[in-house]
């Protein structure tokens, strides 16, 4: 049973996994924001930590600002994203303290 994210960028992974926290073949349901990011260090078991971009407005001096911020997010094995690799993340239920979101898929490495 694979499931279908309907996100045209991402296709599903072609390896199975045995884990239960895959959004793929495991029971974890995936919803709410999705952000696009790269992954900066996967030193954690089945976590990687995905550096994301975004703009915020100053209405003082009506510009725009970027800004970068940091998410864990559970790194299924059929999936197994590496550090440089450009990769779509849902958010989920919390998996640990600081994991509560999870890898969909590569856009590109």
């Amino acid at each position: 049973m694979i499931r279908n994210f309907n996100i045209p960028e991402v296709k599903p992974p072609e390896r199975e996994c045995n884990d239960k926290n895959c959004p793929y073949h495991g029971n974890l349901s995936v919803r709410g924001h999705i952000i696009r990011g790269i992954v900066v260090s996967t030193k954690m078991q089945k976590t990687a930590t995905v550096m994301y971009e975004y703009i915020i407005k100053d209405h003082k001096y009506n510009r725009y600002e970027r800004r970068r911020s940091k998410i864990h997010a559970h790194n299924p094995p059929c999936i197994n994203a590496k550090e440089g690799d450009k990769v779509v993340i849902y958010e989920c239920r919390p998996l640990a303290k600081t994991v509560a979101h999870a890898i969909v898929g590569i856009l590109w490495r």
